[in-house]
């Protein structure tokens, strides 16, 4: 992974899978592929009962006991479905409902976060192929380009390409919500100029063919011949982009989130329920998924030990070791943002040295991957 600030030329850190133990310093998985490999799971694990094109409906507690040889469900939570006029009632409701979390507020669980008056755009993109002779002449074997994410700080957030199969790469970038609106309206040739200037040129250059309502191809092509940065120069710059996948842009806003717990009685939340990230360092999934693990190990221990899995003590287990890690990386991400965000050269100058310095230091950019990677 190659990152770099825009705002110095000599502010940069390469992180490889050969500076850790592990054989690749990530992974990328497409959300379809994702999916269909968890249901794919689910179907082996019989008997689960599925639910399709439903939504719920409400969330309340069980009817308490009304005669004798009933069961008291009064303080279970029971979900009501769309497509049911039956309510299904759970020892142990999982919240992975995301940041509007409906079953955090059945459980009266406040968060504490801000808004980063900030969007993140997102597509899928197409890099130009290369030919034999470039990856020669260049000194970057393919399939080490191919498996590279680049990351440029720009002063409204920053911009990354993630490495897709084939051509294809995975956009994400960090900027406000006028030039969001602006980038979603462009043409998918515009769109991808910008795209390929904001990997390139200066800032004031961003800047200006930013507030350009079209014609960002031909600006892009005479910019380039007007400056020195390459074109093709895998070794710090991503390929050109080519087209974007149609459908494919969108764009969300950025925020930062923390419940101030992760269970109650009856109730654990997992995921964007449960926290929410600034996507620079690419931890959202990563965090998510690190939820479910302890999660699963919380109701294992309660399974052989003969507890209810929906005592709120038999999962403290999981708040006790996700919470404060959780929020460690919250503070860290969110401490980035706010640094990369400054403008002002004293500030600059600072974070540029500090940045050299760790990328001076493999073990301690192992480290730091090994920290991220969970």
């Amino acid at each position: 992974m190659h990152v770099w600030d825009a705002l110095s030329s000599e502010a940069k850190i390469d992180f490889s899978a050969g500076q850790s133990a592990a054989s690749a310093i990530a992974y990328m998985t497409e959300n379809a592929n994702l999916t269909r490999a968890l249901l794919a799971r689910l179907e082996s694990l019989e008997p689960i009962s599925k639910f399709d094109n439903t939504k719920v409906t409400s969330i309340d507690l069980g009817p308490p006991q009304d005669k004798p040889g009933t069961l008291n469900l009064s303080s279970y939570p029971q979900v009501t479905l769309s497509s049911s006029t039956a309510s299904l009632v759970a020892r142990l409701l999982v919240g992975a409902d995301g940041i509007n979390s409906p079953v955090r507020s059945f459980a009266h669980i406040s968060t504490r976060g801000w808004d980063y008056e900030r969007h993140g755009v997102v597509a899928t993109v197409k890099l130009t192929s290369r030919c034999a002779s470039s990856d020669e002449s260049a000194g970057v074997p393919e399939v080490q380009e191919r498996a590279t994410a680049y990351q440029r700080f720009l002063p409204s957030g920053p911009i990354a390409l993630l490495a897709l199969p084939g051509d294809y790469a995975s956009l994400v970038w960090s900027t406000t919500p006028e030039q969001a609106v602006r980038l979603k309206s462009l043409d998918p040739v515009d769109f991808a100029a910008m795209v390929n200037a904001a990997f390139r040129l200066s800032v004031v250059d961003v800047d200006y063919m930013s507030k350009m309502p079209s014609g960002q191809v031909d600006e892009l092509e005479w910019r380039l011949q007007a400056t020195r940065t390459p074109r093709e120069d895998e070794a710090s710059h991503p390929r050109m982009v080519e087209s974007v996948q149609e459908g494919s842009v969108a764009s969300f806003p950025l925020r930062m989130r923390q419940a101030d717990q992760y269970v109650g009685e009856r109730v654990a939340l997992v995921g964007d329920a449960a926290h929410t990230i600034h996507p620079l360092a690419g931890q959202g999934l990563n965090m998510g998924l690190a939820d479910v693990a302890s999660l699963v190990r919380a109701i294992e221990y309660s399974v052989s030990h003969g507890g209810d899995i929906g005592v709120q003590g038999n999962l403290e287990a999981y708040e006790n070791e996700m919470w404060m890690k959780n929020n460690r990386m919250l503070g860290v991400v969110d401490k980035l943002h706010k640094l990369y965000g400054v403008s002002w050269g004293p500030v600059v100058g600072l974070r540029s040295l500090g940045l050299g310095t760790v990328d001076r230091f493999n073990g301690l950019k192992g480290w730091i991957m090994g920290q991220a990677g969970g």
